[in-house]
């Protein structure tokens, strides 16, 4: 079985099977190609998309449905040909698919955590093959706060 050294999990074994193809990288990584999805039980509903290539890359993602769960992606036929979906009829998340917000912990810049519901990370379950699928007209942002502000009333 394989090991991998990594930043944030120190050395993990994984099976080969459990690889994910990136063919053409994320945006703004598009060298790395090869990626494991890692859980734990302590960060559920958490998931980590860990890099091959580079130890130090790792994407926290959270479930789309988790996020939001009305959450409608939508695929054209380019999106469906490159991940080597079924033609004619639009995948199923979690049965054809996985599909995943990265999320971005809060920072100085950003107080809250938000999540891009843009362009969500797809994969295909049975080919192992993913990628970033934009949702230009969806009126998602990519920093997409994960907690809505409810209004509350003054105390009276």
């Amino acid at each position: 079985m394989p090991r991998l050294l990594t930043t944030y999990f120190g050395e993990i074994d994984f099976a080969d099977a459990s690889v994910f193809e990136f063919p053409h990288g994320l945006p703004g990584f598009e060298t790395e190609h090869a990626f494991v999805f890692l859980r734990q039980p302590h960060t559920e509903p958490l998931m980590f998309m860990q890099s091959l290539g580079d130890p130090k890359l790792c994407f926290i993602l959270l479930p789309i449905l988790v996020a939001d769960p009305q959450y409608r992606v939508n695929f054209d036929k380019e999106d469906i040909a490159a991940l080597r979906l079924p033609p004619g009829r639009q995948p199923r998340i979690g049965e054809d698919i996985l599909c995943a917000a990265i999320l971005r912990a809060a920072d100085d810049e950003q107080p809250e955590p938000t999540v891009n519901l843009m362009a969500p990370v797809v994969v295909n379950l049975k080919d192992k093959i993913g990628m970033q699928v934009i949702q230009a007209d969806s009126g998602y942002s990519h920093r997409q706060p994960l907690f809505s502000r409810q209004e509350t009333s003054p105390c009276s």
